[in-house]
């Protein structure tokens, strides 16, 4: 991603989808039935491509949910050798970083944050999966939800287990936990659609104190417990701005286990490659490696 600066003084930012800048370690060729790591019929298959990009971005759009606006977007490859998109450059900061230096100016901000999360979970889909799958008339691999956080939270705890000894000596007693969690769950058939990734760092706030939604590439319909662990995760104390009473409390405490497994893996993982905030990522492996062991000393 690139702030493009023009003769004039506007500004305008680019995404390029271009292997060559992407941070994340290459990924064998396929799973043993021969789905990739961008095959959409996976839920949780990497979230990047600019087909994702635009179809979230429709979808956002006909909500009337802020998002940056597609200015051009090329596939032909003919202006550069990569998908790439040009899109409204939004100024201001992110939200994030306004909650650590002035929390109380920023209420009427999550006020309509609030409003936005709720607007998004009443639009329900046919199915789970991906906006530009479903959107397609495609169907996700898997019966139900919580299946697909499931396998993709056992996983992750292997993928844990052999990157870190502290996991690696619990593995069993974690496996136990999450398949017990799981088992508690009853299946489901009604889908809102949530964001995937939704923290401050992914909404940017407007001059007019308007929250615009950014990285929405993950956006898919599926059960909106898997926002609220992500939106508990990450807004911490502010988190009361989006708590809703009628959320299924045992789906909530199972996938916040397993986004705690992926945060801990993923980082790892990215760490293989040349990321240049090694530190930051290292922080966030050990802080949720932490509240998962946590997990075990609860139960």
């Amino acid at each position: 991603m690139y702030r493009l600066t023009f003769d004039d003084g506007s500004t305008a930012i680019v995404y390029i989808w271009d292997d060559a800048e992407n941070f994340w370690p290459a990924t064998d060729a396929g799973d043993a039935d021969g789905h990739t790591a961008d095959d959409h019929t996976d839920t949780f298959s990497h979230a990047s491509g600019i087909d994702l990009f635009q179809a979230a971005n429709r979808r956002l759009d006909a909500l009337g949910i802020r998002t940056p606006r597609i200015l051009l977007a090329d596939r032909s490859r003919s202006h550069y050798p990569a998908d790439i998109a040009v899109v409204e450059d939004v100024p201001g900061e992110n939200l994030e970083a306004l909650l650590r230096r002035e929390p109380h100016r920023m209420e009427a901000t999550l006020a309509v944050l609030a409003e936005t999360l709720a607007v998004m979970r009443r639009h329900t889909g046919p199915g789970f999966g991906k906006v530009a799958l479903i959107d397609g008339g495609g169907v996700a691999r898997g019966r139900w939800c919580e299946q697909g956080v499931l396998d993709r939270a056992l996983d992750d705890l292997a993928e844990a287990a052999s990157r870190d000894s502290r996991i690696g000596r619990v593995r069993r007693h974690l496996e136990e936990e999450v398949r017990g969690l799981a088992a508690a769950v009853r299946p489901r058939s009604e889908y809102g659609l949530v964001h995937g990734e939704l923290g401050p760092d992914h909404v940017l706030v407007d001059r007019l104190g308007q929250p615009v939604l950014i990285d929405i590439e993950g956006l898919m319909f599926f059960d909106v417990e898997w926002e609220h662990a992500f939106l508990r995760i990450r807004f911490g104390e502010h988190y009361r701005w989006f708590d809703t009473r009628d959320l299924d409390e045992q789906r909530l405490t199972f996938y916040t286990l397993a986004m705690r497994l992926s945060l801990v893996a993923g980082p790892l993982r990215l760490l293989d490659g040349d990321f240049p905030d090694r530190d930051a990522m290292m922080g966030i492996a050990e802080h949720n490696l932490q509240q998962a062991l946590a997990f075990l000393s609860s139960g």
